[in-house]
């Protein structure tokens, strides 16, 4: 039965909105629990039903890279992921093992940091500290993974060697990781999110957290290999905890689809996403960062022609490098 509903729906997907009065699937995946792709991807689906004649939406809980490839492959119709997740897809560099041509931008929403917490009361200090230690950076699909694949890469330290010297490295949800941390089962929180973030506001509360900076050297290197990463500073504005601004690798959270989607759909739901912003920053308050007049900033893969024709029209111009 699902192999049939699947063929069904994949043959909706290149047909969509083609015809007047049909049915139009939407699917919106969006991010795990604990999480603020989860609530505004359930706000998403609600409000382009609402305000789209003729379509049906769903969400559903997803990550970063797993989101692109449903996206990529037609089992979703929109994806929450990062621009430096969507550059590497589209042109196949790791974890993707092949281009993802298809993939085009959507909007481009707010910033986020790459978080990596330790008890305030650890002897960690830096990234090479954690070569022996619990770590939980999220799972296989999140794009927090591969970000930390990356950058422990940058300082020599991979899972298999976390391992061999007698480390771990959990791939659970941002709610477990937090649970993890408060029983002393792990040594770090790593995750690519918005900030502040409300599960390490949690943690910061009990059991009390750092947060680290990558090294500036390394920073630099980073985002000279991927235009989609920015620098990014989380201060005591964001976590009050915080004595020393940390520096650390950013990114811009944002929504892709495939460029098979109907140009006419692409505008509709470039209208209501952003003709809705105040519904979205009543799930998140994160969303007061987003801004249509940004909604192309950071955007490295090409612009869906349906949103670009929405963005033209509003005066919104890619910004200069």
């Amino acid at each position: 039965m699902r192999s049939i509903l699947l063929a069904s729906f994949i043959g909706v997907f290149f047909l969509v909105g083609c015809s007047p009065g049909e049915e139009t699937f939407v699917r919106i995946a969006s991010g795990p629990a604990g999480g603020y792709w989860y609530p505004l991807g359930a706000k998403q689906a609600e409000i382009f039903q609402r305000e789209i004649p003729g379509i049906v939406t769903s969400s559903a809980p997803g990550g970063g890279v797993g989101n692109i490839r449903d996206v990529a492959n037609g089992e979703a119709e929109v994806g929450f992921t990062y621009t430096h997740s969507a550059h590497s897809a589209f042109i196949g560099e790791s974890p993707f093992t092949e281009a993802h041509t298809d993939l085009r931008h959507f909007a481009t929403l707010y910033p986020a940091a790459y978080h990596v917490a330790v008890p305030v009361a650890s002897n960690i200090r830096s990234y090479r500290d954690l070569a022996n230690r619990n770590l939980s950076p999220g799972k296989l699909s999140d794009s927090g993974y591969s970000v930390f694949e990356m950058v422990m890469g940058k300082y020599g330290l991979s899972v298999n060697s976390i391992r061999a010297n007698g480390g771990t490295v959990h791939h659970v949800s941002y709610a477990d990781s937090v649970a993890l941390m408060k029983d002393r089962h792990i040594d770090a929180v790593l995750a690519i999110t918005s900030f502040p973030q409300a599960f390490f506001l949690d943690l910061e509360f009990r059991p009390g957290i750092r947060f680290l900076s990558v090294d500036e050297s390394i920073l630099s290197e980073i985002i000279t290999e991927n235009r989609g990463y920015i620098r990014v500073v989380i201060s005591d504005e964001h976590y009050a905890s915080i004595e020393t601004p940390v520096t650390t690798l950013g990114s811009m959270t944002t929504l892709v689809v495939n460029q098979h989607l109907p140009d006419e759909l692409v505008y509709s739901m470039a209208k209501a996403l952003w003709d809705s912003h105040s519904e979205f920053t009543a799930v998140a308050d994160t969303w007061g960062q987003a801004s249509l007049q940004r909604a192309l900033l950071g955007a490295a893969i090409p612009v869906h022609p349906g949103a670009l024709r929405y963005y033209q029209e509003q005066g919104v111009t890619v910004p200069a490098d």
